[in-house]
């Protein structure tokens, strides 16, 4: 079989998990949404098999507390969980990257001038990959909410950004994990542009037996790629 006899179909999704591309609420989408019908291009096997540029893992990667020579401030959080498939069954070796606002609720990122300071002992990403049994984890900061514009008195909930890929250059996933019980989650429309159903696979529990005792509280994100649990994702899922 050739190249370009070798075609896979788009995997159905079914309805109720993932935010419409373009929402009322959410203003910018209607700058970005696509507005004629998508083209559905056949994945060959350039796309399913590579390549992959995920570069070497750093030892501090990890651990966004660590990644310069002072002390991060803010509380320090462990998030972790698992990347499962459809059936249960673990996801090893997939590359997990995070972005998040420091503690004040500051990207370290040129637009984003606002008046909260910037830690200059915190950058706010890092990546590590999955063990044999699907397994990640990260030592960070819990990040603070920040005003956006999108409407009048407008705060994000704080949250962490997370990206997967896959073993192939075309398998991206974008999602972003939320804190249990953020008493802005009721007017935020990213949060609510997800089906109501759904929402709550974006929201992190507090996991005690996995704090680290006088050091860091710990919370629990498990990422399903696929089925009725699927974890809601940003991309478009035509």
């Amino acid at each position: 079989m050739t190249t370009t006899d070798h075609v896979r179909g788009y995997r159905t999704v079914p309805g109720g998990t993932h935010p419409p591309l373009d929402d009322p609420g959410y203003r910018s989408t209607g700058l970005r949404a696509p507005s004629q019908p998508p083209i559905v291009l056949p994945h060959r096997l350039t796309e399913v098999t590579g390549p992959l540029l995920p570069g070497p893992i750093g030892p501090n990667d990890h651990d966004l507390t660590r990644q310069h020579d002072g002390e991060a401030v803010g509380q320090r959080i462990v998030v972790s969980g698992r990347v499962l498939d459809e059936d249960g069954r673990p996801v090893p070796d997939t590359l997990v990257e995070i972005w998040q606002a420091n503690a004040a609720g500051r990207y370290r990122h040129a637009r984003d001038n606002w008046p909260a300071p910037l830690d200059p002992n915190f950058s706010g990403g890092g990546r590590v990959l999955t063990d044999a049994e699907g397994n990640y984890a990260f030592t960070t900061i819990k990040p603070g909410a920040y005003p956006w514009g999108n409407h009048h008195n407008a705060w994000r909930p704080a949250h962490i950004h997370l990206s997967l890929f896959g073993r192939a250059f075309t398998q991206r996933l974008v999602t972003q994990m939320y804190f249990p019980d953020d008493p802005l989650f009721s007017q935020d429309p990213i949060f609510n542009s997800v089906p109501e159903g759904a929402r709550h696979r974006l929201v992190s529990r507090f996991d005690l037996d996995a704090t680290q005792p006088e050091w860091a509280l710990s919370f629990r994100f498990d990422v399903v790629l696929r089925g009725r649990e699927q974890t809601p994702f940003e991309e478009a899922h035509e």
